[in-house]
């Protein structure tokens, strides 16, 4: 399953690197892109693990770039 997040806020396209790695180390995210220009984190999961995954792919991001907030795009 294909799920797109709406990360606001990034500052730099280095931390965007960082949370784009982070992720794609969560166990079973098959993938992860992470675009800086369209702030949008694309990840591809089985779909019942998605919503763990979401949630620790938040605590990453806010953990890395404290200031951004974190949306499921539908």
């Amino acid at each position: 399953m294909k799920t797109v997040l709406k990360i606001e806020g990034l500052d730099c396209a280095n931390c965007a690197a960082k949370i784009e790695d982070g992720v794609k180390k969560i166990p079973g995210v098959e993938s992860a892109k992470l675009s800086f220009m369209t702030q949008k984190l694309t990840i591809e999961a089985p779909e019942d693990k998605m919503d763990a995954i979401i949630e620790e792919a938040t605590r990453i991001a806010k953990k890395i770039e404290g200031d951004v907030t974190v949306c499921k795009l539908k």
